[in-house]
């Protein structure tokens, strides 16, 4: 779009006919500076909500973005928090609320202030909770992963106030989760507590990537999830490997054995039961993959079809656990049970019950040497696929290219946001539109966890003219 001249033709609600993009990135630019000095601050609060970490520097978490939403001009700031079913209080999220003027559309721009712990403090190259610039990025646990989507949304939002002055007349909420890297535990509890409050016709959830640096993605789809355990019960108790060794097999030969049939050969998923499909038309190369996924030299690829299907619209099955006793500590014994803990990502589509269903038929049909097979479900959530017809869509996609330069691109994500199922269930008729500041290197959850500068600058510049166009057309 071009700037709006002087004199410039209003619409009957009193608005320009035209967004001044120029404007709107002059005001993005003039605080970026600010911007990335608030985010600092937030990383250094290392507010984590697992049980095992003190609440307090998550209550500061909340505080504080609390705070920075009431400086970016919202009276109505609230923290706000729901009980887990164990009655123990969940996450705070920090709730603040714009009313529409009459006639507009309300946007509610979603992020979350907890972080992952640092994990092995010896893997960082810089201390995990005080951001560091370094090469066009800033690392840091919560750099990336989410706390940029905080600022993302609330520099966007001054960059439209300042920007539009008293032409803006869209609602906006912000809600920021408290628990997310917890796996949203009262979620759905907090979503059914808080519905009106939280009631938006579009819902902007910031937590996740673009497809590589400067080139940015609007998320069009997101694996579902299930997950649960595997136990392999072979004797009534340990027993002399030497004595006894032979006629019977311990319970983790056998539990491995087990596990090998959840693939074939070429590395699929083989449980029967399961969707997916190869009709992604993205092009990822095996060489692009292999460096951002830090695959080793000479490690086949697994799966079949495009790369992109392979991640984006096929199951995927990890095993992200396993007991068994260390190396340093085994004694010569034969082991009577052995346990592992499955990750299954599942392709648009596909029901989570069905799937959970899937597995335990596969690892029950399947048990080696008539071994006892226990199956404990886990966790579930369902998958994601953006209406990209939508009008929400569609203006996405458009201010994500006028901002990067580029025209953007529609990818999916191998991972799962789980209560975005909770969304859709709860707002039916919302538009719901998943973006990020992430790239391929940003390495959230891990070490050295970055975000690059110039990416997020670009992020909040998009979001600026998403807001400024929905504030124009509404959702027309």
């Amino acid at each position: 779009m071009t700037p709006s001249p002087a004199g410039t033709p209003q619409n009957s609600n009193g608005t320009s006919s035209v967004i001044n993009a120029d404007a709107l990135r002059r005001a993005v630019d003039d605080s970026f500076g600010a911007t990335v000095g608030l985010l600092k601050d937030l990383v250094s609060i290392p507010g984590i909500a697992w049980p095992s970490f003190d609440p307090a520097e998550l209550d500061r978490s909340a505080a504080a973005v609390a705070e920075l939403v009431r400086a970016a001009g919202i009276e109505d700031v609230r923290i706000l928090r729901c009980d887990k079913e164990d009655g123990t209080p969940g996450g705070p999220a920090v709730v603040g609320r714009r009313e529409a003027a009459d006639g507009r559309p309300t946007i509610l721009l979603y992020a979350h202030h907890d972080v992952q712990p640092p994990g092995n403090t010896a893997l960082w190259e810089t201390e995990p909770f005080t951001a560091v610039e370094r090469n066009g990025r800033l690392f840091g646990r919560g750099a990336a992963d989410d706390k940029a989507g905080i600022m993302a949304h609330l520099a966007a939002y001054s960059a439209v106030t300042k920007a539009l002055g008293d032409e803006l007349g869209l609602g906006v909420t912000f809600f920021f989760e408290g628990e997310e890297e917890a796996g949203s535990p009262t979620f759905r509890k907090f979503l059914e507590t808080h519905r009106e409050l939280l009631y938006a016709d579009v819902i902007v959830v910031a937590d996740s990537s673009n497809w590589k640096v400067g080139v940015p993605a609007l998320t069009t789809s997101l694996r579902g999830l299930v997950d649960g355990t595997i136990e392999v019960r072979v004797l009534d108790h340990a027993v002399h490997s030497g004595m006894f060794g032979g006629p019977v097999l311990d319970a983790p030969t056998l539990l491995s054995r087990l596990i090998a049939t959840l693939h074939d050969d070429d590395g699929n998923v083989a449980v029967a039961g399961l969707v997916g499909r190869d009709d992604v038309s993205v092009d990822l190369t095996e060489a692009a993959f292999r460096a951002d996924a830090s695959v080793l030299p000479g490690v086949r690829l697994a799966g079949t079809g495009s790369l992109a299907s392979r991640l984006w619209t096929k199951p995927a099955l990890s095993i992200i656990g396993f007991d068994a006793p260390a190396v340093d500590v085994a004694s010569n014994t034969l082991l009577p049970t052995a346990r592992a803990k499955f990750s299954l990502r599942l392709a648009p589509g596909q029901d989570p019950a069905e799937a959970m269903a899937a597995v335990r038929e596969h690892v029950e049909s399947n048990a080696p040497f008539g071994a006892t097979v226990v199956f404990t479900p886990g966790e579930s959530g369902n998958a994601f696929l953006t209406d990209t017809a939508s009008a929400a869509a569609g203006m996405a996609m458009w201010a994500l290219g006028e901002a990067w330069g580029v025209p953007a691109v529609e990818m999916g994500i191998g991972g799962s946001i789980p209560f975005i199922a909770d969304l859709t269930e709860l707002y039916p008729d919302v538009q719901i539109l998943v973006t990020g500041v992430e790239d391929p290197d940003s390495r959230a959850h891990s070490a050295n966890e970055s975000l690059h500068l110039e990416d997020f600058r670009n992020a909040v510049v998009a979001e600026a003219l998403l807001l400024a166009r929905l504030n124009l057309e509404g959702l027309r």
